[in-house]
């Protein structure tokens, strides 16, 4: 038990303290500015680690309370049905996606219609002379949802409660905030607690425990490849007190990224081409089966969205991508390290991927992330520093997540940007309220909506209903024009389809991009004073022999002894299909030597052929620039989003802008 109490804290200590994953008090968000009447980095300490901090209900949380109150007597007569997403009323049938057409009759046609999510079911009643039997039926058919629905929010606490206050039964409604109240005062308490540790126990015990007793659930979703982040009742989110000013020292040496940048859009344009066509096939068999195309049904006949092929395109771009990079590198076999310079470079990169196409509303984003080596703010001041580029993600403004925009000091700004981006609405697609398999939760969920903004609920419906230009994909209609596929909606705007498939397919690129060869070792890559590439090695699970060593010493030994013979630096993370997420390892560190062993272990036993991935970590630790009013250092990194101006000017003509039968 001590041991793995060891392993548990070293496990802790290593994302909390080593990698610059944004969570809570750990690792606040610090917002800073681009400035180029500076010349290095200008740190404003302000005071201690955190300005200010909140606390969130996990969006499950909410609505494990919400389907328990449904249940109370006398509270579902006030909810609103709302027709499924995907269900067409057209004339005396109604339609779903795959299945024959279904006559109705008047009466039916007319209480789907009503159930549009804003009109309580007593009222459909009362208007349309029903009981509540048909409304259950219509349920059990899987034609609407009857239910207590909390809309996907950072504060789905105020959307549960805005729904309970329009129940017109005073008792029932004042019956059901009262348990509202206790798990937002159980809230408060959390957060008034604090950083006092002894507080905060106490007050997430009473938490649990209040939530436990209103629900009759358990206050802690279990670990798992199906369960999403968030998996206590409530997480916290923190700004830094530190804010950063970038000046022209850093931005000048900026410039590798535009190569990086040029390649990321020729991947998403080819993406776009590949899986367009696909969609646009799937289209042509829909239309020779029915007379119109509702995007609800286009989105079915290409599921799992983007389309079922769309893996294996994305598999054969990117490869396609790692050939080209490695002709323009053109690394000397064995190397280690390699130097090149962007002006050499540039030519190369545009012959290579220069090629004119388009990609889909979001492509237009691509978010690096960067890392600063430094001795200290003195040594960027000189020049004395090298940039590495981390991550990048592509086809995404990784700061438009609710864990940035809630802890950015004026969300408005961040919207005025946004509307820079896209000057005219947007068509975006309802998302789901979680997706377990790319880790998305309430604090992934993008949070720079804006009030002229389509959103259309394909499957989930995770919306307001009463939001003004909310739509169903049933009733949105696709057609070809000019070559490509549109979707005008019931109020006559016309958008590209590929709006609707845009998070589907970001999903599909956003981790892909690489400049690393697919081979057993790929060197340090270094243009200008970027480093594009860290140094990288694979490795068979099966043959680490030392990971089976059952004395811990002799595997300490073993494993430094491989470590010694691989020529790997002492600090690297690892990467393991068999891994949530890449983790540190310190070769002189036994206790992550033993978690490196076990996780070698856990890979062999499902497939001894399987490979890990691993890199050295750059900057160390000893390279952390980044300090409090105290001089304590912390790891950092720099988050970018890059805009591609050329389709932000095409998209101040998008059909998004047009009504139907404008020019």
């Amino acid at each position: 038990m001590p041991r793995q109490r060891e392993e548990l804290v070293a496990h802790y200590w290593q994302r909390f303290c080593v990698k610059n994953d944004t969570i809570g008090f750990f690792g606040p968000v610090g917002w800073g500015r681009l400035d180029r009447s500076v010349r290095g980095v200008v740190v404003e300490s302000g005071r201690g680690l955190v300005a200010g901090s909140a606390v969130y209900f996990s969006s499950w949380s909410v609505d494990v309370l919400a389907r328990v109150l449904e249940g109370e007597v006398g509270l579902r007569e006030w909810l609103a049905p709302r027709r499924v997403p995907f269900l067409r009323v057209d004339g005396e049938s109604v339609t779903v996606p795959g299945r024959p057409a279904q006559r109705v009759t008047p009466l039916v046609r007319r209480v789907l219609e009503r159930c549009d999510g804003r009109s309580a079911a007593r009222d459909i009643q009362l208007e349309l002379g029903v009981d509540g039997e048909l409304l259950a039926d219509l349920v059990k058919r899987r034609w609407i949802s009857w239910r207590l629905e909390v809309a996907a929010d950072t504060y789905p606490e105020r959307q549960l409660r805005s729904l309970l206050e329009q129940v017109g039964d005073p008792a029932v409604r004042e019956a059901a905030l009262a348990k509202l109240a206790i798990l937002e005062r159980g809230r408060d308490r959390v957060h008034a607690a604090g950083e006092d540790a002894e507080e905060l126990s106490a007050a997430l015990a009473a938490l649990e425990a209040d939530f436990a007793e209103l629900t009759a659930s358990a206050a802690q979703r279990a670990k798992g490849a199906r369960t999403a982040p968030n998996r206590a009742l409530v997480y916290s989110d923190c700004r830094r007190s530190a804010t950063v000013r970038i000046g022209s020292a850093i931005l000048d040496e900026l410039l590798p990224l535009e190569l990086c940048l040029t390649g990321a859009r020729w991947m998403t344009h080819r993406f776009t081409e590949a899986v367009g066509a696909r969609i646009t096939a799937a289209y042509h068999r829909l239309r020779a089966r029915q007379q119109t195309v509702d995007l609800g049904s286009l989105w079915f006949e290409c599921l799992p969205a983007p389309h079922g092929e769309s893996i294996a395109d994305i598999d054969r771009i990117q490869g396609e991508l790692r050939e080209r990079w490695m002709r323009i590198i053109d690394a000397p076999p064995g190397a280690r390290r390699v130097q090149r310079s962007a002006a050499g470079l540039a030519e190369q990169v545009r012959e290579a991927f220069g090629e004119p196409g388009a990609g889909w509303s979001l492509s237009r984003y691509v978010s690096p992330d960067v890392m600063v080596i430094a001795e200290d703010l003195a040594a960027v001041e000189r020049g004395e520093f090298e940039l590495v580029l981390g991550e990048l993600h592509v086809a995404m403004n990784t700061l438009g997540a609710s864990l940035f925009v809630m802890q950015h000091p004026d969300r408005d700004e961040l919207i005025a940007e946004t509307t820079a981006d896209f000057p005219g609405p947007r068509l975006v697609p309802m998302l789901p309220k979680e997706l377990p398999a790319i880790k998305w939760s309430a604090r992934s969920r993008p949070s720079l909506a804006r009030p002229e903004d389509y959103e259309v609920a394909l499957v989930d419906h995770t919306a307001d209903p009463r939001r003004a230009r909310t739509v169903l994909c049933a009733e949105v209609t696709v057609t070809e024009q000019a070559g490509r596929l549109v979707a005008t909606l019931p109020d006559g705007a016309v958008f590209d389809v590929l709006d609707v498939f845009s998070h589907a397919l970001t999903n599909r690129v956003m981790d892909r991009f690489t400049l690393r060869a697919d081979a057993d070792h790929s060197p340090r890559v270094t243009v200008d004073k970027m480093v594009v590439a860290r140094e990288s090695w694979r490795f068979a699970a099966g043959e680490l022999a030392f990971a089976t060593e059952k004395n811990e010493a002799r595997r300490f030994v073993r494993a430094r002894h491989w470590r010694d013979e691989a020529e790997l630096p002492r600090y690297v993370f690892v990467v393991s299909p068999g891994e949530p997420r890449p983790f540190f390892v310190d070769f002189d560190s036994p206790v992550y030597v033993n978690i490196f062993a076990k996780a070698v272990r856990r890979l062999a036993a499902k497939d001894p052929a399987a490979r890990l991935t691993v890199s050295e970590m750059l900057p160390t630790p000893e390279q952390a620039w980044l300090t409090d009013d105290q001089g304590n250092r912390y790891t950092s990194e720099l988050r970018f989003v890059a805009v591609d101006q050329t389709a932000v000017e095409q998209a101040v003509a998008a059909p998004g802008q047009l009504k139907e039968g404008e020019s």
